[in-house]
Formats: C-alpha cells, sequence, structure tokens
C-alpha cells in the first residue's frame, strides 16, 4: 500500500489526525502509527463496508490532516463523496485497493454472483455496484449476530462450503491500535459478515451445491433487519 509515502509526502506527521477505516485490516492504521499520526476511526457504510463519508465528517477535527478510505472485498469507496467531505474541511483523500485485489478472474466472478444474488435466500447478499469485482463475495446472516453467524459457518463447513469469516475484528480492538470506541455498523458488519466461495475455478454445480446449504439453513433463522 502507498499510505506511508503519500502521507508523508503531503506533510502528514506526529500528531496529525488521519480517519481511516475501523473494518477491514490493520494495515492503514498501522501505516498512520509510522508516521506518528493518530488513526482515527470511522463507521462504513452498511452496502459497500467502506467508509461512510457522513461518518467521516463526524470524526474530524481540527487536527485531522487526512482520510484514507480502502476499497473493499472488491466493492469501491464512494471517492466522490469522500473527497468532496476532504474539500470541505481541506483534508487530503486517499483510496487505497484492498491487500490481495487481484483484477483476474473478475468476470468469472461476477457471473458466480450474479447466479447466487438470484438464488440465495435466508441471508443479505451484497449490493450490486457497477465495477463489483468480488474479490469475496460476503453476506450477513441474519438472526442474533455472532452466535447465529458462527453456527451457520459451522453448518455450511460441514457440508462442505468452504466459508470464511472475513473481518474477526474492529481495527481499534487490535494489539497496539485500541481505542475506546463503539462504532456500531461496524460491530454488527464484524458479527454477521460471512465470505462465501465465488473463486474463478468454480463449477456451477459446485455452486448449486452451496445455494442449496445455504437456503436450507436460512429457512432457520429470522431476519435481523
Amino acid at each position: 500500500m502507498r499510505t506511508v509515502g503519500a502521507l508523508k509526502s503531503a506533510g502528514v506527521s506526529a500528531g496529525d489526525e488521519v480517519v481511516v477505516p475501523a473494518y477491514g485490516n490493520a494495515e492503514v492504521a498501522r501505516a498512520v502509527l509510522e508516521l506518528g499520526a493518530v488513526p482515527v476511526f470511522a463507521d462504513l457504510d452498511i452496502d459497500s463496508y467502506c467508509l461512510d463519508p457522513a461518518a467521516v465528517s463526524d470524526v474530524v477535527t481540527s487536527q485531522t490532516a487526512a482520510v484514507v478510505a480502502v476499497n473493499r472485498f472488491g466493492r469501491r469507496a464512494d471517492a466522490g463523496w469522500i473527497r468532496e467531505v476532504g474539500q470541505r474541511h481541506g483534508l487530503l483523500v486517499l483510496v487505497e485497493d484492498e491487500p490481495g485485489a487481484d483484477p483476474e478472474g473478475a468476470e468469472l466472478r461476477r457471473a458466480h454472483a450474479s447466479y447466487l444474488d438470484d438464488r440465495l435466500s435466508g441471508v443479505w447478499t451484497p449490493t450490486a455496484a457497477v465495477g463489483h469485482t468480488y474479490e469475496q463475495y460476503v453476506v450477513r446472516v441474519p438472526g442474533n449476530g455472532r452466535p447465529d453467524r458462527d453456527a451457520f459457518a459451522r453448518a455450511l463447513r460441514a457440508k462442505g462450503v468452504a466459508c470464511k469469516v472475513p473481518v474477526l475484528a474492529p481495527v481499534y480492538r487490535m494489539p497496539g491500535l485500541r481505542r475506546d470506541v463503539f462504532l456500531p455498523q461496524t460491530e454488527r458488519a464484524v458479527d454477521e459478515t460471512l465470505a462465501l466461495p465465488v473463486h474463478a475455478g468454480m463449477s456451477r454445480r459446485e455452486l448449486h451445491k452451496m445455494v442449496g446449504a445455504c437456503n436450507a439453513l436460512g429457512g432457520l433463522l429470522q431476519p435481523a433487519f
């Protein structure tokens, strides 16, 4: 990621605040710390899992120097609105790709995602967006948060579906980054999200099997929204 170099070149230094995502990996927040600056966490947009521009605006102070947004799961952050917030407050705005993002196979992943969008029930499917490359196909499991999501994941794995929890904890709870912060949409996403496999090598039969397994389990859950 180019975060450290870009922030340093822009004059971000010790004591400056930089708004960063709380949902995802910790690389951006750690890059801010490398400069002696202070990472300030903002909540996510529930459709994209990227920074919510309104949440960014809420945490900006006189000490804020920059905002770093990260494209998440192949869905792009709302860079236009985030840059508008940055211009309003005179901030540097960077938009980064998620570590490990791979444009190869995007068309096949989109085809797999479309198949799942049309057939899955009992889970909340990703919100479609132009240019979404579905680096991960992230659903939300309704019910009682983490207990139901984790039980759902165990049941899918028992049926041979290689699902995984995409984000295990908010960044503000990670070692060396702990803050007295509670961001409700981030907390909810951490507890409810589950990534289903959509890699380019999957067959239609594998997708059909996954749909059957998810739908059989989803009928046991009550939507949380």
